[in-house]
């Protein structure tokens, strides 16, 4: 029976701001590489070895995880919906209980979605390594052997060994001076958040560790909703389960736990330090994402989404540009960018959360202009796709096709529009905009009156099966 792996993508990564934010995090981003991180997860795992995955997500990425694994090519997942998010402890459990209630007790790999590994084999291998163990009731985890003293990283203490180890302890991030020791003994290992288990093991270590998360799980995933392929936890129930990440739950209290080691390369990307790190660097140390120029500059990352970024005589700086927001940090003190998404939540800024694009199940739109009373936006339409049937109460919306074909619904009427055609409509009109065509259909919209908000659609019908507001 191959191993089922349980992809676990419900993180914000707010410390890859202001590219990564929380409505479009880090995991389905093309960080390294030409597929986005949860691709490159998803891709990682050999169908030699391993079943189709099971995700684990946020309600509100339920579309781009559908998209991204269609993109590659991945079918035959369960898409699992976190109403709200309780850390990885509950999303190990419910894993367990899914696959129990499949009929199986086979060998589940939960790991993160954003993580770069790039050595396949080598990741495929350890894996294989920890199999016995797993079969035999272990819960089995990943040790990374440190390259350096990181405080940033959990360790793991093991006992002597050369491929199963057993572990005596998991430590905090530590401080630059334990780190050293941890480095100096030799049985340490950074803690990968990666784990392979049977179905079985882990609920009996939560029945006897965390019992009561085991009753919420459980009927969390009993009174799931299932449509469109996603299967939508309970939230009553799955909001009851404790915020504790499944170190701490069980991992740290269990006594059947192994370690196997993994020598290859490994990064959890959690930092603009760490994608410095991984990138391809010039003779100076510099490394670039989009269209940037380094001058007389030396250890510098620079990210452009579109626009040109000069560096020019500086040393050790990250340099973030996007539509939106410009980010100039010391390469040292980039981690603490959580503080600016902080103080920017604080202030109900959008650029905390949001981009100017913004992905739908039918395409994305772009704001590309606003102002009290108007706004422009970019719209681009997936071929077969549609929006919902829909009415603003308070802006009306002209529409200007610039590629593809559309098919526009408005009050009564259906009618198509091409390239530099357009139409009017008013507010309190019932209207809904598709694309039957092969190609992607690209538009302008300009709203115009007194409230502009995303909040302002009153949806009649929408196969997306959304709610009104949403």
């Amino acid at each position: 029976m191959k191993i089922r792996p349980v992809i676990l993508s419900g993180g914000a990564g707010t410390r890859l701001w202001p590219v990564s934010r929380k409505s479009m995090p880090k995991q389905f981003l093309n960080l390294i590489g030409d597929v986005s991180l949860f691709q490159e997860t998803c891709e990682r795992l050999s169908p030699r070895l391993f079943a189709s995955p099971c995700v684990i997500g946020n309600f509100d990425h339920r579309f781009i995880i559908a998209e991204q694994l269609r993109q590659i090519g991945v079918e035959g997942s369960d898409i699992i919906l976190e109403p709200v998010g309780r850390n990885t402890a509950p999303a190990a459990l419910t894993a367990a209980l899914q696959v129990a209630r499949q009929g199986e007790d086979g060998l589940i790999l939960l790991l993160p979605s954003d993580h770069h590994i790039p050595d396949t084999a080598a990741f495929g291998a350890a894996v294989e390594r920890g199999i016995e163990a797993a079969r035999a009731g272990a819960l089995v985890t990943f040790g990374i052997r440190p390259s350096s003293p990181h405080t940033g990283y959990g360790y793991i203490e093991t006992l002597e060994g050369t491929s199963v180890l057993d572990v005596v302890r998991f430590v905090e991030k530590p401080s630059a001076e334990r780190a050293q020791e941890f480095l100096d003994h030799g049985h340490f290992f950074w803690n990968a958040g990666i784990f392979l288990f049977s179905a079985s093991a882990m609920i009996c270590a939560f029945e006897a560790l965390a019992p009561d998360m085991v009753a919420c799980c459980r009927t969390a995933l009993e009174r799931a909703g299932r449509d469109l392929g996603f299967i939508r936890l309970e939230e009553v129930a799955y909001a009851a389960c404790a915020n504790i990440s499944l170190d701490h739950a069980i991992m740290e209290k269990a006594g059947n736990i192994k370690c196997v080691p993994f020598d290859g390369a490994w990064s959890d990307l959690g930092s603009w330090a760490a994608i410095w790190e991984v990138l391809e660097k010039n003779e100076a140390g510099n490394c670039a994402l989009g269209d940037v120029h380094f001058h007389n500059s030396g250890n510098c990352l620079a990210v452009s989404e579109g626009q040109l970024v000069s560096v020019l005589g500086v040393e050790g700086l990250v340099v973030v540009a996007t539509k939106d927001v410009v980010m100039v940090a010391s390469a040292r003190e980039a981690e603490q960018v959580k503080h600016v998404v902080d103080h920017l939540r604080a202030q109900q800024r959008p650029e905390a959360t949001t981009h100017d694009r913004v992905y739908r199940p039918w395409g994305w739109y772009e704001v590309l202009s606003r102002a009290e009373r108007f706004q422009v936006k970019s719209l681009m339409v997936k071929p077969g796709e549609k929006l919902s049937l829909q009415s603003h109460r308070h802006r009306s919306e002209h529409w200007v096709v610039v590629a593809g074909t559309v098919e526009v619904t408005r009050g009564e009427e259906v009618f198509a529009l091409g390239v530099n055609q357009s139409t009017y409509i008013a507010a309190g009109t019932r209207h809904r905009l598709g694309n039957p065509g092969s190609e992607p259909a690209y538009l302008v919209e300009v709203q115009s009156g007194s409230y502009l908000g995303e909040d302002d659609i009153v949806r009649f019908d929408d196969v997306y099966m959304r709610a009104s507001s949403e």
